[in-house]
This record gives structure tokens, C-alpha cells and sequence, in this order.
């Protein structure tokens, strides 16, 4: 169930590094072979945690937020979902596939459709309470709802706003404005009405958005510092971009939670710190990081550090993200608003420069495709049959046809931790005219910096990852043109409106055989391809070495590979210090 994935990510690992005796610069391509990273897939690292210590987050950065109306980077709802605050429905705990399991969370069920699947009702359980042990209420999960159309709220999950009844121009609850469409008939019913039949919608409910929020706790902005917890923890300290410490909430029940084991008694997010040196402090795993972990993947250049040692490999887990990392370009202005010059992107690019930069094949995969492999049945189509390394001659032609003969100047926004990614796509394009200028942004501000729809660059380099397994949770949000914002925007970065396209999106929402869904979806993917409005470049993985005292620690695959901190804990919380 990913969102639009935190792509300020490196990757790591050569496959030179991953397989004996390989020479000469020979690389591993998509369906040559098994993936060395494949063997890391499924672990559970360290056995069975014990109950209490004091966990450690080692990180370069801030959540971009945690208010669950803004929760929308993926590893910051797997935070958010797993400690803080409980969804409606959630994913189950559990390494490999078993993770994409959909299970009851704050409902009793997965939902029950009526009305041709326009009308979904879920019934809560009882006996759930807050951290100052008052009880979670239907109405609390509709206020959440309708917070989250809030202008003040932007960047959160808009599944709300694409499928309930009658939410158009509605902009949330702060003058007393209510949405219809959803009803809560007691504290434990609540029932959505949607414009159009919608048989996902529990798929849907993972997201932030369906997470309660007491109305007398809310104060808008200021809610991402200190969300209200209905999860296993809350929030003791928060500075941000500085520290972040989680106690016990008391008040939540384990006997009424399937999914959170909450081994640790603490758990402390370090923030601001560089990320070569988080690399080498969980190699290391020396004195109190041994109960550390890593919030972001490693870096490429750590891959020399961590392969080549059978101890460190196996505290290391390094899961698919299911994501496709992508150059978007601004089709709404000149040159991109030409097709030709958008192609010339697509041809130009070397996607094996990219690559390299990133970590090499052990951990990435060329992208020929917009959705991930796993929307396409294990493998991705080429359809335009474009080189790995580009075609720069036939990119010069479409320039020149473009009445760009000499190319032209543009700039791209990158997340600080994609500079080498960019700076790969800038030689690249380099070679056909095409001068590149590389902006740098902070990860935890890089969202709202290409969410500015006036003042951002012309590129941005950025990734998308399916909510859940299904083309609706994919293309829509990335080319539907309908959804745009000029503060916030998510997914669209190419800022794509095509009648055309936007059509077929709604004729295959409507259908109601998963199959031909399914195929319809993978045939626009290469539609929309044609046309260009963005450049599929990566699909990654996401590897992370663990601390030597951590235990029940997995990737979870719906949630990009990232760490579930449902289940993990400590070997011996004695040796942990808070």
C-alpha cells in the first residue's frame, strides 16, 4: 500500500560485490537472471524480541509529517500506522507476501458493501481508547476524513476526495461544514457513501486518512508536532528536525490489536544526522546502536562496507519498494509542453548511468514501464524498446523536429540523496543540448517544494508506488489531471492533463472483472508512455543493516520494504539505553 514513495533513497550494492568471480564491468539486466538481493527477501532478522528497551531511529531527517491527514510518504505511514494511530483496516504483520494481507484494524471487518459496492459500512470495536483513556468514536474517523480536505492540511491521501459522494469544492469541517456522505448512525458505525461503485475501498481505508482524531485535540497545523495516539505509543518529546521520543500509551489494549506487538518500552527517533555516518555507526553496531536502526536505506557507497562481510550481511534485510522512480517533466510549460521535446527526454536518458549511481543491479532494476513489475505479472513490458543506454541520435532528431535543433536550458529538483541520480540524468541529457541545472532540496521539504505548482523547476525526480495492487492506485494518481493542486500536489509532478487518457481511467473504474481491470490498465501504461510526460528510470529496493541487539525485524512489502515497527524489538533490552 505504498504512497508516493520518499525517494531521497540511495541504493546500494554492486554485483560485483554480490557474486564471486564476476569481471569487467558485466552487469545482471532485468530477467537475465536471479537478483542476488532476492536471497534477503522474506528474513526475519534476530528471533523473537523481548518486551521492553529503548529502541533507536538513527535518521538524516524529519518526517515530512505526521499529522494522518498529511500522512501520505510511505515510511512515514508505516510509522504513523503502526505506533501512533490505528486505520479502520490495516496490512497484516508479516514478512514476504503475507504482508500485502489485508486485516480489521479499528473495524471488526474489512467493510460491508451495499448499493452496487457505492455504499461501504464498517463497525469499530469496542473498547479502544485514546492515550488519556477516552474511547474512539465513529465521528472521530470522520472528522479525520473531513479534516483532510482542509487547504491548510495539504498533502495527504485524496482517496476521500476522488470516490465520496458530494465532496466536491468541500474544503473540511473548520466552519461547520460536514460531508453527507459520510454517516455515523453510533460511536461504532460509520458507513461512506460513494459517487461511483468502488469494490477497493477497503484497500483504501490503510491510508492515514481513516484514522480518528478527537475534534477537541485538533489544531490544524500544529497537529503534525503531536498527534493524538490511539496506538500502542504517543508521543513524550518531539523537537523537530532534532529528536523525537515515543512512550507506552497505557490505555492501548494488545488483546484488541492483531497486528502491533509494541516490544519496545521506548523508542527514540535521533534526527540530523549525515547519513555516511548512520551507514558506518549500524555497521559498526558498537555500544548502544547495537539497538539502533537505520530510517533511510543505506548508500551506495557503503555497499563495499557491508557485502563482503558475512557478519554484517546478515543483520541486513533489503526488500523490492514495489516503486518506480520516474524524471516528470512540466507539460503545462515550454518546451515541455511539446511532445517531441518530452520524447527527446525518453530517448536521451541513460538509464544505466542512472543505475550505476544508484547502487547497481543487485539493488535496482531498469524501468521500461510506468507501474511496477508486480502490476504486471511479475514482469514489465519494453514497449517503446528504447536502449538502457538511450538512443542519443534518434533524441537529437526529435529536437531537431521539435524546432530545437541546439537543444535548450532547464533545471531539475532532486532530493539531496538523489544528487548522484541527477547528476547521471544531467550528463546524459548533456549530450543531445539539453543543459540541466540540479536544485537540491532537504527530503523533509522536498514534497511541498515540487507540491508548489508556480515555483517549481520544469524536472523533478520522484517515485510512485501502488497503495495496493491494483492500476487504480497507480496511473490515476500519476496523470489524472483532474486532481492537480496548485499547493500540495502529489503524484502528477508532470502536471499531465489528457481528456483522452483521463477518460479511459474512468471507463476502467467501472469495470467490474479484475482481470480485464487489470489489462486495461497495463495497456493506457504504455498510452500514457507514448506521450511521454514522464521518463520511467528505476524500480528499487530499499536495504537497511540492523543493530546486532535488534530482533523480529523484516522489510514489509507494503509499505516499500521499510522496517515494520510492528513487530520489532530487542534481543536483550538490558543492553539497550534510553
Amino acid at each position: 500500500m505504498k504512497m508516493r514513495s520518499s525517494t531521497a533513497v540511495a541504493l546500494v550494492a554492486s554485483l560485483a560485490l554480490g557474486a564471486a568471480g564476476c569481471s569487467g564491468g558485466q552487469q545482471s539486466r532485468p530477467g537475465s537472471g536471479k537478483n542476488p538481493a532476492a536471497a534477503l527477501e522474506g528474513q526475519v532478522i534476530g528471533g523473537t524480541p523481548k518486551r521492553g528497551g529503548t529502541l533507536t531511529v538513527l535518521s538524516q531527517q524529519d518526517f515530512t509529517h505526521l499529522d494522518p491527514a498529511r500522512n501520505w510518504v510511505m515510511s512515514d505511514m508505516l510509522f504513523g500506522t503502526r505506533l501512533l494511530y490505528r486505520t479502520l483496516v490495516t496490512y497484516k504483520a508479516s514478512p514476504g507476501t503475507g504482508g500485502g494481507d489485508l486485516v480489521p484494524d479499528l473495524a471488526t471487518d474489512l467493510g460491508t458493501p451495499s448499493n452496487g459496492a457505492k455504499t461501504w459500512t464498517f463497525r469499530l470495536k469496542k473498547g479502544i481508547k485514546y492515550e488519556d483513556g477516552t474511547p474512539v468514536t465513529a465521528q472521530d474517523i470522520k472528522y479525520n476524513v473531513e479534516r483532510s480536505f482542509s487547504p491548510d492540511l495539504p498533502g495527504g491521501a485524496d482517496y476521500a476526495a476522488r470516490y465520496l459522494a458530494g465532496a466536491e469544492g468541500y474544503e473540511g469541517p473548520a466552519r461547520g461544514e460536514h460531508l453527507d456522505s459520510i454517516k455515523t448512525p453510533d460511536d461504532h458505525t460509520i458507513v461512506f457513501e460513494l459517487r461511483r461503485p468502488f469494490a477497493e475501498f477497503p484497500n483504501a481505508t490503510v491510508m492515514p486518512t481513516f484514522a480518528p482524531v478527537p475534534k477537541a485535540e485538533d489544531n490544524g497545523p500544529r497537529y503534525d508536532n503531536r498527534p493524538f495516539s490511539s496506538g500502542p505509543y504517543k508521543i513524550e518529546s518531539y523537537a523537530r528536525g532534532k529528536r523525537l521520543v515515543l512512550v507506552r500509551n497505557t490505555h492501548w489494549d494488545p488483546k484488541a490489536d492483531q497486528v502491533r506487538k509494541a516490544h519496545p518500552d521506548k523508542l527514540v527517533v535521533v534526527m540530523g544526522l549525515k547519513q555516511n555516518q548512520i551507514d558506518d555507526r549500524m555497521i559498526a553496531s558498537q555500544g548502544a546502536d547495537a539497538s539502533a536502526v537505520s530510517w533511510y536505506a543505506l548508500r551506495p557507497e557503503s555497499a563495499a562496507k557491508v557485502l563482503p562481510s558475512a557478519e554484517v550481511k546478515k543483520r541486513m534485510i533489503a526488500e523490492s519498494t514495489n516503486c518506480t522512480d520516474m524524471v516528470q517533466m512540466h507539460t503545462g510549460r515550454a518546451p515541455f509542453d511539446n511532445v517531441k521535446v518530452r520524447q527527446a527526454v525518453q530517448y536521451a536518458l541513460d538509464k544505466e548511468t542512472v543505475l550505476t549511481a544508484s547502487g547497481g543491479p543487485a539493488f535496482n532494476d531498469v524501468s521500461t514501464a510506468y507501474m511496477p513489475a508486480s502490476l504486471f505479472d511479475g514482469k514489465q513490458p519494453d514497449t517503446l524498446k528504447i536502449p538502457a543506454t538511450g538512443d542519443a541520435e534518434k533524441a537529437r532528431q526529435l529536437l531537431h523536429e521539435a524546432g530545437k535543433p541546439n537543444g535548450f536550458s532547464t533545471k531539475i529538483t532532486v532530493s539531496t540523496g538523489d544528487k548522484g541520480r541527477a547528476e547521471a540524468i544531467q550528463q546524459a541529457l548533456g549530450r543531445v543540448g539539453i543543459k540541466v541545472t540540479i536544485e537540491t532540496v532537504d527530503p523533509s521539504a522536498f514534497y511541498a517544494t515540487i507540491g508548489d505548482t508556480t515555483n517549481r523547476t520544469d524536472m523533478v525526480y520522484t517515485g510512485w508506488c501502488p497503495d495496493y495492487p491494483s492500476g487504480s492506485t497507480f496511473l490515476p494518481f500519476v496523470f489524472d489531471g483532474r486532481y492537480i493542486k496548485e499547493k500540495g500536489n502529489s503524484g502528477n509532478h508532470s502536471l499531465f492533463r489528457d481528456k483522452a487518457t483521463m477518460k479511459r481511467m474512468d471507463e476502467i473504474a467501472t469495470m467490474t472483472d479484475v482481470k480485464r481491470a487489470d489489462k486495461a490498465w497495463q495497456q493506457l501504461d504504455g498510452e500514457i508512455l507514448r506521450q511521454a510526460p514522464a521518463v520511467p528510470v528505476l524500480m528499487r529496493r530499499w536495504p537497511l543493516v540492523l543493530g546486532t541487539n535488534i530482533a523480529g525485524a523484516y522489510g514489509q512489502t507494503s509499505f516499500g520494504g521499510q522496517l515494520d515497527y510492528a513487530t520489532v524489538g530487542l534481543k536483550d533490552p538490558a543492553k539497550s539505553k534510553s
